[in-house]
């Protein structure tokens, strides 16, 4: 294996819930912040947070024309800030197009989450985006991948190591996936079936509103965990308080992501700004 894949090592030890932390903002010192914070991992969301992705540019010279570029400068910064720490970076990125696995694993995360899986043959799409032949499709040749481990393989070690080393995670999060979620858990090559709660209740008719989880969605997530247990595949869970963590550390829960930067800083500075007013401090849990 791989070393210094910090999350992939607790799996494997699995004595307690692996804590980790989100990403949304932008910044190597961001990066680094989070990652000295004693987690094992910090999650690059290239999704919903603000950390590049592809643009449309209006081309000048040619009427009625767009192109898509890709501008990802800001997760390639992260990866190896996060990196650096001795912490595993992993990358969720924003759609899951084989390119975006690509890109993400080039720069050297130690696994990609992938949002709003649909269906089985989505997922094993996936697996073959994300790793080499002969389990995949994936292309060798990133000269930055291999500076994100400790010691620093070759690149021929690199090669030999990174499908049983790399994460590859899917978010249960749609009614479709939920469904086939047993079968989703077989799949080879599928590491972890992350619960993002918010989609998943709004997917499955019973959002969260005002922070309540309804019955039916505590049943769907108990469903996701106890499909992850019976494939012998790990199962994650997006908590907004440090609290929300704990219990679901508590119910089994194998990876937690227990804070996301841009709610800690609104939380932090409410609590700041409340006391020098001498007003009550604000609700914890920043806009969740």
């Amino acid at each position: 294996m791989l070393q210094g894949c910090v999350l992939k090592e607790a799996f494997l030890k699995n004595e307690t819930p692996s804590i980790g932390v989100w990403q949304t903002l932008p910044g190597q010192n961001v990066s680094r912040v989070l990652a000295r914070a004693g987690v094992d991992w910090v999650m690059v969301d290239c999704e919903h947070g603000n950390i590049d992705g592809t643009r449309k540019l209006k081309l000048d010279l040619i009427p009625h024309s767009e192109l898509n570029v890709i501008v990802d400068a800001a997760m390639h910064e992260a990866v190896p800030a996060i990196a650096s720490c001795g912490v595993s970076p992993l990358v969720r990125i924003p759609d899951m197009q084989g390119w975006m696995i690509k890109r993400a694993l080039d720069a050297g995360a130690h696994g990609i989450l992938i949002p709003l899986l649909r269906s089985v043959e989505e997922a094993k799409k996936i697996v073959s985006a994300a790793k080499f032949p002969p389990q995949g499709q994936r292309g060798l040749g990133s000269p930055f991948a291999m500076e994100r481990f400790n010691p620093v393989p070759t690149m021929t070690e690199y090669l030999q190591h990174a499908n049983d080393s790399l994460l590859t995670m899917v978010q249960i999060e749609t009614q479709e996936a939920l469904d086939a979620v047993e079968e989703i858990a077989a799949i080879p090559g599928i590491d972890v079936l992350f619960i993002g709660p918010f989609d998943l209740g709004n997917n499955i008719g019973h959002p969260i509103l005002d922070g309540v989880m309804k019955p039916e969605l505590v049943q769907a997530m108990d469903r996701i965990l106890e499909a992850s247990n019976k494939a012998g595949k790990k199962c994650g869970f997006f908590a907004t308080t440090g609290e929300q963590a704990k219990q679901y550390a508590d119910k089994g829960f194998h990876m937690i992501s227990a804070a996301l930067d841009t709610t800690l800083l609104q939380a932090s500075l409410g609590v700041s700004l409340s006391a020098a007013r001498g007003q009550q401090a604000p609700k914890a849990g920043g806009r969740y």
